[in-house]
């Protein structure tokens, strides 16, 4: 490869590189996807996306999610919503479904310019998250600086929701690391700390696994909404608001969620060789 096309398009601040393999194919190793993902030195992301054709025919583009760390994931709700506006505009639809290492996530335009995407079941039994070893998975038992027992659940990642009186002062940054690599997720976990601001709002901070603390994570919303209503702290339906904005979540009483939120672009370039 002597050059890519990118685009940079971002949900809420949290930020991808989407490069498009529909027609030639694209491999990068790890020291590529770091590279590409340094902000200093090259272009900078959360998540790096390659757009691969459909793998087994149910979908209309097969998305690949490699971390900024160069690992791959299952799902991403924000850059799910982008690639879905990316290819509304290609085509004209206003449904799509992606297909990921997670499963089939299905896309539709939403009011306002906004884009909504069926995350797809919230699993909560400890094998399907999964955990090391079998736990009661609605209060586990992790103890760090005070916090309550926290959540432990999948939206085609795994995550570990704490909920706490005052989202502004929460440790994330002082212990989003260790508790990302706990003993507990053999596959790692995104760390979100949560205040429930009423029955329809929830403030958050996330650490995404792989990538570190993000302005935003749309399966992170998800995962804070869901357990929240777990617990009884909160309905069905809440606006979840993070550092770079604010998502609305629904979990159905199909057991799929749903996050609705925006999509920009940011710019177009060309990746250096030098960084491949």
């Amino acid at each position: 490869m002597n050059h890519l096309n990118f685009i940079k398009m971002h949900g809420l601040g949290n930020d991808f590189v989407i490069l498009d393999g529909r027609q030639e194919t694209i491999s990068l190793d790890d020291n590529a996807v770091r590279a590409i993902a340094n902000r200093h030195t090259g272009i900078g992301f959360d998540q790096l996306i390659v757009l691969e054709p459909p793998k087994n025919g149910s979908g209309d583009v097969f998305m690949r999610i490699h971390n900024a760390d160069g690992g791959q994931v299952g799902a991403c709700g924000n850059a799910t919503r982008c690639v879905g506006a990316l290819l509304f505009g290609e085509t004209g639809r206003s449904t799509m479904v992606i297909e990921t290492l997670a499963g089939l996530l299905h896309v539709s335009r939403a009011k306002d310019g906004w884009v909504s995407v069926d995350m797809g079941p919230v699993y909560t039994h400890w094998s399907e998250i999964p955990l090391s070893e079998q736990l009661n998975t609605l209060y586990l038992p992790i103890e760090v600086n005070g916090l309550p027992a926290p959540v432990g659940l999948s939206v085609g990642n795994p995550h570990m929701v704490f909920f706490v009186e005052d989202v502004s002062v929460a440790p994330i940054n002082d212990y989003g690391a260790k508790l990302e690599c706990h003993p507990l997720f053999p596959e790692r976990t995104n760390v979100q700390m949560a205040e429930v601001l009423g029955y329809d709002k929830i403030t958050l901070k996330t650490w995404e696994r792989g990538v570190g603390r993000t302005k935003a994570s749309g399966s992170s919303a998800c995962a804070a909404l869901a357990a929240a209503h777990m617990r009884g702290l909160c309905g069905r339906n809440a606006e979840v608001v993070m550092d770079g904005g604010t998502l609305e979540i629904t979990w159905r009483d199909n057991n799929h969620i749903i996050q609705t939120g925006p999509a920009s672009t940011s710019f177009t370039g060309v990746v250096d060789p030098s960084l491949l």
